[in-house]
């Protein structure tokens, strides 16, 4: 592994170098982050403005962020996939199924909370 003698208060410095390289790659590559991205933007003012109690605010908030991490590990995983061989393969066409059904989960997960948030 990268950097193991690498100790303390650098090894933070250069987390947070490698987190912005990987913020910046899932920019530039992946258009789905991106439109979550935008989704996230716009509704983190309408939750705010919404949400009637501090919970509901953190739950409207908190699922499109929870899109957002789902979306950066499935790009992960597609990365990685994609590294091995272009070439069709079973598994590799099975776990980038299993990401991209992750994705859809959180979605359908932020669009339940919104609905039910919003609507009682």
């Amino acid at each position: 592994m990268a950097y193991q003698q690498v100790k303390g208060i650098k090894r933070l410095i250069n987390a947070c170098y490698f987190s912005a390289a990987g913020y910046k790659a899932v920019w530039q590559n992946e258009e789905a982050f991106r439109l979550e991205a935008i989704l996230f933007v716009i509704t983190t003012p309408i939750a705010l403005w919404l949400g009637q109690s501090n919970i509901e605010k953190l739950l409207l908030i908190g699922t499109m962020v929870l899109v957002l991490l789902v979306e950066l590990l499935n790009s992960a995983i597609e990365a990685v996939v994609d590294r091995i061989g272009l070439e069709h393969h079973e598994l590799s066409g099975r776990a980038k199924d299993i990401g991209s059904a992750a994705v859809t989960t959180s979605l359908v997960w932020a669009a339940i909370t919104w609905a039910l948030i919003l609507i009682k």
